[in-house]
């Protein structure tokens, strides 16, 4: 049975004959090679064009490599420093995109071939190929790797699987689902594995030996476990406000003394973002209009990394829930931030103090705006004021819904305000427009 990524695949097709470089990011092991090399594939097949006139070719294959002479075991044995010799693969293409028709070329892990910036730019020349590239590990994984194209690369961002995806691939009871999901998260390999004692063994021997290990080789880090404990301290503290200074105390109280600094701690987030493990969101005051710097909210691309990081030791569905909501609103194609609404009012002693009520999301697409609160649970009506407090204070028109966790469908009450539960919002792509 195949996994779709019907989405992904469709922000591929829309961008056939763009005059850019469509460059697939993602965090390793996360579907990029899969849907360009199977589905983007099959899509091209299924619209008649012909097979000699999609070129694919993949950097880390054997049989790709002895096709224009170059010696794989060569390559392997100097992995770090060796690179595809770029004149062998171009003379190997040449005579095959030669005649005036379209040719789709599909490259996969192109970091790995030399110069790859300069043969990429070489193709932007040429208009009869539209091409593809993904990439993993070292310099592709960076964020900023669009800039090498000249300002011509159009990124295609791959998270793991959404839990619509992984549900329909696992079927089932959709509560047993969300559980299983909300553990071991959705990376496609974890998805096809049979036992839960693999899927824990191949998240932490990733996590470990994949992930970490990518950053440190990257940046030529030395103390792999200062990252590694960096990673733990905001693992733990997924969807809680913090910030570098908040993170650096944490680890110095643990440690005694002054082991970090808060600028050796902003760096390291900042390598496990480039490498796509994570994402920090900032805050926007909704009715000051401007972004706050500090503190922000962390999230991980996967969930399932995230708790492999704590061996499995912290699953709080509170939080993993809305870790879930954000991946989720960013698979559907919002920019999303956290809300902040400042609130005047008086004591008891009537004198005036300031408040700041928190909105978990505000997802933003073009001139559609949401308002989103992750509430794990709301077991009265005092819970509920607490929780929609913040959507009193926005005074505008826009969407307000509360998701939580018991399955529910949704329902609004006499403020418009729209509450549904987690399963309901995730498995219907327009749970948004409920």
């Amino acid at each position: 049975m195949e996994i779709k990524r019907d989405v992904y695949l469709n922000r591929l097709i829309v961008r056939k004959h763009n005059g850019f470089i469509k460059v697939i990011t993602g965090i390793r092991r996360s579907g990029k090679s899969y849907l360009l090399n199977t589905l983007f594939y099959n899509h091209l097949l299924s619209e008649k064009i012909a097979e000699d006139h999609i070129i694919k070719f993949a950097f880390d294959s054997a049989d790709d490599l002895i096709k224009i002479g170059e010696d794989p075991i060569v390559l392997d044995n100097e992995r770090e420093d060796r690179k595809v010799d770029p004149t062998k693969f171009l003379n190997w293409l040449q005579p095959q995109i030669a005649d005036n028709e379209m040719h789709y070329i599909l490259l996969d892990e192109v970091q790995k071939l030399g110069a790859f910036e300069s043969v990429m730019n070489g193709f932007l020349r040429k208009i009869n190929l539209d091409v593809y590239v993904t990439g993993s590990n070292s310099k592709f994984l960076s964020k900023d790797i669009l800039t090498e194209f000249e300002g011509r690369g159009d990124e295609v961002h791959v998270l793991p699987l959404s839990f619509s995806e992984y549900y329909a691939f696992k079927g089932g009871d959709k509560s047993e689902a969300f559980d299983d999901y909300s553990i071991y998260g959705g990376l496609p390999a974890v998805v096809l594995m049979a036992t839960e004692e693999q899927k824990s063994n191949y998240l932490i021997s990733q996590m470990q030996n994949l992930y970490l290990r990518d950053i440190k080789n990257r940046y030529r880090l030395q103390d792999e476990a200062t990252v590694g404990e960096v990673l733990d301290v905001v693992a733990s503290g997924i969807s809680a406000l913090t910030n570098p200074r908040n993170i650096a105390n944490t680890m110095n109280t643990i440690h005694g003394g002054n082991s970090i600094c808060d600028a050796t701690v902003d760096r390291y987030i900042t390598h496990m973002e480039d490498a796509f493990m994570l994402t920090r969101v900032k805050r926007y005051n909704v009715k000051g209009r401007k972004y706050i710097g500090t503190p922000y909210k962390i999230y991980f691309e996967d969930i399932g990394l995230r708790n492999a990081r704590l061996n499995f030791r912290q699953i709080e569905g509170t939080h993993i829930m809305e870790n879930i909501i954000y991946n989720e609103l960013r698979y559907r194609g919002y920019q999303v931030d956290v809300g902040m609404v400042e609130s005047r009012e008086r004591d008891a002693d009537g004198k005036e103090i300031r408040t700041q009520l928190e909105i978990d999301f505000i997802a933003t697409l073009g001139s559609k705006k949401y308002y989103i609160q992750s509430a794990y649970a709301i077991p009265d009506q005092a819970k509920y004021e607490q929780e929609t407090a913040s959507f009193d204070k926005t005074m505008d028109s826009f969407k307000k819904i509360v998701v939580v966790e018991k399955s529910m469908k949704p329902r609004r009450d006499d403020k418009g305000y729209v509450m549904m539960g987690v399963k309901e919002f995730l498995l219907d792509k327009d749970s948004l427009e409920a």
